[in-house]
């Protein structure tokens, strides 16, 4: 049987050569990767797009780095003329998706669910064009399900085969518990697979075994098979654990043009070659000669890093925004000076108080404890001046200017 691939002109090998070779950049892991190029052979044959999926619970609607790991790989289809679906779970986000989890999820409540997909909707308009994206929610047909429909579908997949998922894996050897609803999630996550009848599915790897179940259900009721696109995890600002607000250690895409950019300055230098492959919107020739500088040491790491915080930085605020946040880091941390557009608050309480009450305060760090840590590990700098002691009281005649850590700063006038 003559293949897709075999039927090509010339000029479409090239074209289908061109995408394949765009897919798999940065990319972990292609499910089965022989077939990506029959996908594609197809659709420049008929002249139709694929259908690629991104499936959404939303639970947690910051974005971050992290998640545009995804969201500029689906870029690359829909700038190839495929249709993204963008799928909101609000059906299974009140369920709650298990995978990596040592415990059952929370449920959502409706309303919990519509406000964080609005919040994702907008974020996402700064990565994906969103007039040409397919949005749909998975309430749609998985709560006109019947009864008899959802023990047709468990009826597909074995208890063995569910458990081979780690978490569920763990859970069972530890002894913690597994409730029956969590079982269903992947079950449903398949299935959306089915009716929307996805060509691609993307995630990270730790969605592996939910989206291989979108592959499974598709032969099951006799439809083509999607491919799994896996991406890498990406780790964070501390280098170790995965990009995540609850680890401290991510940049936010909605975050100021000069917190985005002092934070990009704190990425491991081992992590540069990454973060320029994953984050950022140069070409891969771009990025290999800069890789190959860096291990050469004709690129210094500051100068390579610089590059990468501008660039993020001009994705998500323009090249203006970015060139101002660099000569601000430069003044800042090259120079020693102080930035030209500190934020000020004016002060009606006593004229001396103790620096922890006043920290507080004036919500530069959360508690006492904190700062007195803060202040001991020499993250506090009154005009200019390093503090190290806990006990330091501060005179506000007229005015002063507090800076903790590398990146905060506040002018405090007395009123």
């Amino acid at each position: 049987m003559t293949t897709f691939v075999e039927q090509l002109s010339m000029e479409q090998q090239k074209e289908m050569k061109r995408q394949l070779t765009m897919y798999r950049q940065g990319v972990q892991d292609i499910i089965p990767t022989e077939e990506l190029a029959e996908k594609i052979a197809k659709s420049l044959l008929t002249n139709n797009p694929l259908k690629v999926k991104l499936g959404l619970d939303p639970s947690a609607p910051d974005v971050h780095l992290g998640h545009t790991v995804v969201l500029n790989k689906l870029r690359q289809f829909q700038e190839n003329g495929h249709t993204i679906q963008l799928i909101i779970g609000d059906f299974t986000g009140k369920i709650g998706d298990p995978t990596g989890k040592s415990t059952a999820r929370k449920q959502l409540t409706d309303e919990e669910v519509q406000e964080n997909a609005r919040t994702y909707f907008e974020q996402f308009g700064k990565v994906l064009d969103m007039e040409k994206v397919e949005l749909h929610y998975n309430s749609k047909w998985l709560s006109s399900l019947s009864f008899e429909d959802v023990i047709n579908l468990a009826g597909k997949i074995t208890v063995a085969r569910l458990l081979e998922r780690d978490d569920f894996e763990e859970r069972l050897t530890y002894g913690k518990s597994i409730s029956l609803h969590e079982f269903f999630y992947p079950l449903m996550q398949g299935y959306d697979s089915v009716m929307l009848e996805s060509d691609i599915e993307l995630g990270g790897t730790d969605q592996h075994f939910n989206i291989l179940m979108g592959r499974h259900f598709q032969e099951k009721f006799g439809k083509d098979k999607q491919i799994a696109v896996l991406m890498p995890l990406l780790e964070g600002l501390d280098g170790v654990e995965k990009m995540s607000k609850s680890k401290k250690n991510y940049i936010g895409i909605d975050e100021n043009p000069n917190e985005m950019y002092g934070k990009a300055m704190s990425i491991p230098d081992a992590l540069m070659g990454k973060y320029f492959e994953l984050v950022t919107d140069l070409e891969t020739v771009e990025i290999v000669q800069i890789k190959k500088d860096l291990h050469a040491g004709s690129l210094h790491p500051r100068d390579a890093k610089m590059l990468l915080a501008k660039t993020i930085v001009r994705i998500y605020h323009g090249l203006e925004a970015a060139e101002k946040a660099e000569e601000q880091f430069i003044t800042i941390f090259q120079k020693g000076s102080l930035p030209e557009d500190i934020p000020s608050v004016e002060w009606t309480g006593n004229t001396h108080v103790s620096l922890l009450a006043l920290l507080v305060e004036l919500n530069l760090l959360s508690s006492k404890s904190e700062a007195r840590r803060m202040i001991q590990n020499s993250g506090v700098r009154v005009n200019g001046e390093k503090v190290d002691n806990v006990d330091h009281e501060v005179a506000i005649l007229n005015e002063l200017v507090l800076q903790v850590g590398k990146r905060k700063f506040l002018k405090v006038i007395s009123k």
